[in-house]
């Protein structure tokens, strides 16, 4: 065990070997940051992600090109500060937060944990959703079998390698696949591009709302985690680990602009979308049936990488306040997936359950963000590390856009709980 990876026990050690280990050569570094780029995008690209585009871009049509340019500036930006601090430090969010102030990190790793199992319920019912398109089976079941699947993900001797490795071919699936359709539906690319930095109308909600689903709860803190767990932190690397966190940003910008000229292509030539199942239509309008089965390929991808980030994540976010849990890390693991998945199948998606944490989970990245940006002045935590002037400001901007449109969910929504 590296010396490095202080937050790992003996006992982790020997359960978790390949989630640990430090890489030792070039090429399994450059694995393993793609890998974490990966981790983050595939965790962001879930039923969420595919629905959320499809309605913004049927509500704004091209002038959704500005959004989407906006959202993934504010992400680089979140997503640089947060994994550049995590890399220094060599700590994972929560203890950097208990840092700053004892008894934080317990509340970040809790509001963490709950978005994480309340969505991932969400993604358990993609996964499920994508088996029925395309093997007619009940979505009860095709969540069962996408389960198993994640599931023998941390089963696997080398749990860390066939994690990367999985999300990676996933990832790159998605992206082919949409962009076939996109194709298909032979897009107004020109006035795309025009709209996307002249648009006819500014939705800042459309904006935050992107943002929070791209880098928002646990998801800008996957493939942050995944670095420590793999031994690549410290100084020394932070170049490597920058241009890993551009990376799993720009993989979300590819396919949320790649789904929005598939929708834009459609709505284009006067098609109506299903409301019951927007992206599904955008697909099947585009290639007809058989782009109704590449649908339910893309869903299922989308989701079951989005259950193996989710439930990495969460549980990444309370191992170290545990020696059971840290020795017992993949059991965890499982655990969480196998939860998500019971729920879902005998409770179903807890509606009101869904719209509390959803609101939350706006408030997430505010609270983190802003923990870690404090953090970065530290030097007891920091050591001789400066963070760079412009990265802090923007971070605190982003901070305060953030704090104050996830408020504003938060207290929105709490009336439908008494409703």
């Amino acid at each position: 065990m590296s010396a490095t990876l202080t937050t790992t026990r003996s006992g982790a050690a020997k359960m978790v070997p390949d989630l640990a280990k430090p890489p030792v050569t070039k090429k399994s570094q450059l694995s393993v940051l793609l890998g974490a780029a990966f981790l983050m995008a595939t965790s962001a690209i879930g039923p969420g992600f595919l629905t959320q585009t499809t309605v913004f871009t049927e509500k704004l049509a091209a002038s959704f090109g500005f959004v989407i340019l906006m959202s993934i500036v504010i992400d680089i930006g979140a997503q640089l500060n947060i994994w550049r601090i995590i890399a220094v430090t060599g700590k994972r969010g929560q203890d950097i937060a208990n840092e700053v102030l004892p008894g934080l990190g317990y509340f970040v790793a809790l509001l963490v944990v709950m978005g994480g199992l309340a969505f991932n319920i969400g993604n358990v019912g993609g996964a499920g959703l994508g088996f029925n398109v395309i093997f007619g089976i009940s979505p009860a079941a095709g969540a069962a079998i996408s389960a198993c699947v994640a599931i023998g993900i941390f089963i696997s001797r080398e749990a860390g390698r066939a994690m990367d490795r999985f999300t990676q071919i996933a990832g790159v699936a998605i992206v082919l696949l949409t962009l076939y359709v996109a194709i298909t539906s032979a897009p107004p690319v020109g006035e795309a591009a025009l709209k996307s930095v002249m648009p006819d109308t500014i939705d800042m909600m459309s904006i935050v709302t992107l943002v929070g689903g791209t880098v928002g709860g646990y998801i800008t803190f996957a493939g942050g985690h995944r670095l420590i767990d793999a031994g690549i932190t410290g100084k020394e690397h932070l170049r490597e680990i920058t241009s890993s966190s551009v990376t799993g940003v720009t993989i979300t910008g590819i396919m949320r602009i790649i789904l929005f000229l598939a929708t834009l292509g459609v709505i284009s030539q006067g098609l109506s979308l299903d409301q019951a199942n927007p992206p599904a239509s955008v697909f099947r309008l585009s290639v007809g049936e058989a782009g109704y089965k590449i649908f339910g390929v893309v869903m299922w991808a989308a989701a079951v990488t989005s259950v193996i980030g989710a439930a990495y994540t969460s549980v990444s976010f309370i191992r170290t306040f545990s020696k059971k849990i840290d020795a017992h890390y993949r059991l965890a693991i499982i655990g969480f997936i196998l939860f998500s998945t019971l729920v879902f199948i005998f409770i179903g998606r807890p509606v009101k359950v869904l719209i509390l944490v959803g609101a939350l989970n706006g408030l997430i990245l505010p609270v983190t963000l802003g923990v870690l940006l404090v953090a970065a002045n530290m030097k007891r935590i920091v050591g001789d590390y400066h963070h760079p002037k412009w990265m802090t400001a923007f971070g605190w901007l982003i901070f305060a856009m953030m704090l104050y449109m996830g408020g504003y969910t938060l207290i929105n929504n709490l009336p439908k709980l008494f409703a």
